[in-house]
């Protein structure tokens, strides 16, 4: 059955397939951006009217760039799941990343909407583009520390039954990876009807597929948890395993809420997995050195 499970495993997540699927990605934002910087010059010389969406994404060419990051952000969920098999701090790691990818294409989206005319911190729009350009720093350094705690990890005793527990979450990558697929395409089919036919509703298009990916990923992690309860009984790493699902909820949350609120849960999320690192290396340094 293991070796079953890793075959299956090895033939989805190749070096064949990732550089297949990273080209295809390629191809796509490239396309994505050329289509999208078109539609911009059409509705701009009155060619094509796209009035009616309600976020500002074809009327300033920086906007363009969001549909490429778009692109981008889905191959790192994908990556993220090729990731799940090797550890609970590399996977957490990984959807830091996405969250942080998340909030720069945001930035692309928000640029277009800054008001410079009359006082600058009279304007929503301005002060939302100070939030999430300061939230981008701040972001990008906790990772930049967690990712630091990450190579310092103890080295530690290897339970016997590893293989197996690794062959789960290979089985679990395997499950996830349709489950991505068929996620992207119904969010697209959500927003495609929402924005040309207006039905059903898109609460923000700068979540969408992630809300629900993120969701998925609470549940996967609390799984995940659970099946280790077999391979460890250091309360350590069950504690910090537990942090980590609480920083995922943590960013989920950030979905939503707006404004600073979103930003200071997106950062609470990060800063609360960067803290339970921290203690778990230092008290597994102790417990080695005693």
């Amino acid at each position: 059955m293991i070796n079953k499970i890793d075959s299956i495993f090895s033939s989805f997540f190749s070096d064949k397939n990732l550089k297949k699927f990273e080209k295809i990605i390629l191809v796509a934002a490239t396309l994505g951006f050329i289509i999208h910087l078109i539609l911009i010059f059409l509705n701009n010389n009155g060619y094509l009217s796209l009035d009616f969406f309600k976020d500002q994404l074809f009327i300033n060419p920086i906007s363009a760039i969001y549909t490429p990051f778009s692109f981008i952000i889905i191959y790192e969920a994908f990556l993220l799941i090729y990731f799940i098999p090797r550890s609970f701090t590399t996977a957490i790691a990984k959807q830091f990343e996405i969250m942080s990818l998340i909030l720069i294409r945001k930035i692309f989206k928000d640029i277009p909407n800054v008001d410079l005319n009359g006082n600058w911190l009279d304007n929503s729009n301005n002060l939302q583009l100070i939030y999430d350009l300061f939230g981008v720093l701040v972001v990008f350094f906790l990772i930049f520390l967690f990712k630091r705690l990450r190579e310092n990890l103890p080295k530690l005793p290897v339970h016997e039954n590893l293989e197996k527990f690794i062959s789960y979450k290979k089985a679990i990558s395997v499950l996830l990876v349709p489950t991505l697929i068929f996620l992207s395409a119904f969010s697209f089919y959500e927003w495609y009807n929402y924005t040309f036919f207006g039905l059903g509703s898109v609460a923000n298009i700068d979540y969408l597929f992630f809300v629900d990916f993120f969701t998925i990923l609470i549940l996967v992690d609390v799984f995940i948890l659970l099946i280790s309860f077999q391979y460890t009984e250091r309360y350590s790493q069950l504690v910090r395993n537990t942090g980590f699902i609480i920083s995922t909820i943590l960013l989920r949350l950030s979905f939503s809420a707006e404004g600073l609120t979103s930003l200071l849960l997106l950062v609470s999320g990060i800063s609360f997995g960067l803290i339970i690192l921290l203690i778990y290396n230092n008290m597994e340094r102790k417990t080695k050195s005693n």
